[in-house]
């Protein structure tokens, strides 16, 4: 038995849910900001006085109010001359100034993958877009569905072979997986008691990650530690297995969007490489964000060269980067948070300032300025 599980007060492991637990799946699942919460959106960590063209079409403001994000950008940007902010929330189109985005999950048959498509919009092209907004319906909750696999894979049999990979893998002993196990059970029934009144956009896999981080004010932070690692070994097992057949084509995904005037994006192509021989109908090609991050300059160079190949009346490929930035992460406390999403900054890319990278982005003729000129262009 590892030391730290033996520590464990096993007291505490009742499977009954403890008012201690309804208060702490109230805390989690709240989309009202403290004041204190508030005021870590509003107040960056870093100030970049010399940048004046700020590009974010590729990031998540989750339950943050608008106003509060727009408040940290302006502080973050004193000095910003033009601008270009789409939301992309995943599945969800949301506005901000003049400009609608979502970030769109969908499936490529080609390669049997699948892959996500960065879609923005003027706002007044979507007043109307009743099927496409179908469609974003659809998907939202079938994605949102993969909660709920989440979590019958820890607890129901069925997916033993599932646990057993994962605990292989992270070298998570059995009393571990019990205690995994038990509290994902509690979580479980504090779902079903309050999903009629949880906000749907926290029912997301994260919710376990959160409802573990805050068990750290009852067991042994070594504990919770090896537990996370061993949770997130689940998860990416059960979104890799997770079906792909209920998402729409990117095709459809596509048509629907040119017909409604639109733009569209491919993010983090380093996750799947195959999307770059696609010749799917896209603007841009998003060559680095967070995630994604090793080839941004063979994905400039490719860029590059499939434009000077295009043939006349087709309109050239941007080049695009994504901060990928998680609002919702940042009004955690910090003990609670995934530091490198908490981290990352909406307008923060910094491989436009990279001195190798400016190399093939000057050969290119990209920078974030005629980016945006671009772009707002092809949208209007």
């Amino acid at each position: 038995m590892p030391a730290e599980i033996a520590r464990v007060d096993t007291a505490a492991l009742s499977p009954e849910v403890t008012e201690w637990d309804q208060e702490v799946y109230d805390r989690i699942t709240s989309t009202t900001l403290t004041p204190e919460q508030a005021e870590r959106i509003v107040t960056p960590t870093e100030v970049y006085p010399r940048q004046t063209a700020v590009f974010g079409v590729h990031w998540h403001p989750e339950f943050v109010p608008m106003e509060l994000i727009t408040r940290r950008v302006a502080t973050m940007f004193p000095n910003a001359t033009s601008q270009l902010l789409v939301p992309t929330q995943h599945n969800v189109l949301m506005e901000l100034d003049g400009f609608a985005g979502v970030e769109v999950d969908a499936y490529a048959a080609g390669f049997n993958r699948k892959v996500q498509f960065l879609v923005h919009f003027t706002a007044a092209r979507v007043q109307r877009a009743d099927t496409f907004r179908a469609m974003l319906s659809h998907t939202y909750r079938y994605r949102a569905s993969q909660l709920y696999e989440f979590i019958d894979t820890i607890v129901d049999p069925r997916f033993e072979e599932r646990v057993e990979q994962a605990a292989a893998k992270t070298g998570a002993a059995s009393d571990l997986v019990h205690f995994c196990r038990l509290h994902v059970t509690k979580l479980k029934t504090l779902i079903e008691q309050n999903e009629a009144r949880t906000e749907p956009d926290m029912l997301k896999n994260k919710l376990i990650r959160f409802y573990f981080a805050a068990l750290a004010d009852r067991f042994p932070r070594p504990v919770i530690d090896r537990a996370q690692v061993f949770l997130n070994a689940v998860k990416q097992i059960v979104k890799a297995q997770f079906s792909l057949r209920y998402f729409y084509s990117a095709q459809e995904i596509i048509e629907e969007v040119r017909a409604l005037g639109g733009g569209l994006v491919i993010p983090h192509p380093e996750q799947f490489w195959p999307v770059l021989l696609a010749d799917f109908d896209v603007d841009g090609i998003e060559v680095w964000n967070p995630q994604s991050r090793e080839y941004t300059e063979f994905l400039v160079h490719c860029v590059t060269q499939q434009n000077r190949t295009t043939r006349r009346g087709q309109r050239r490929l941007l080049i695009t980067m994504g901060d990928d930035t998680h609002f919702g992460e940042k009004v955690l406390a910090p003990q609670h948070q995934d530091a490198a999403k908490a981290s990352r900054e909406l307008g923060v890319q910094p491989a436009w300032d990279d001195l190798a990278i400016r190399k093939a982005l000057t050969v290119a003729g990209a920078d974030r300025a005629s980016l945006i000129q671009e772009y707002k262009a092809r949208l209007a």
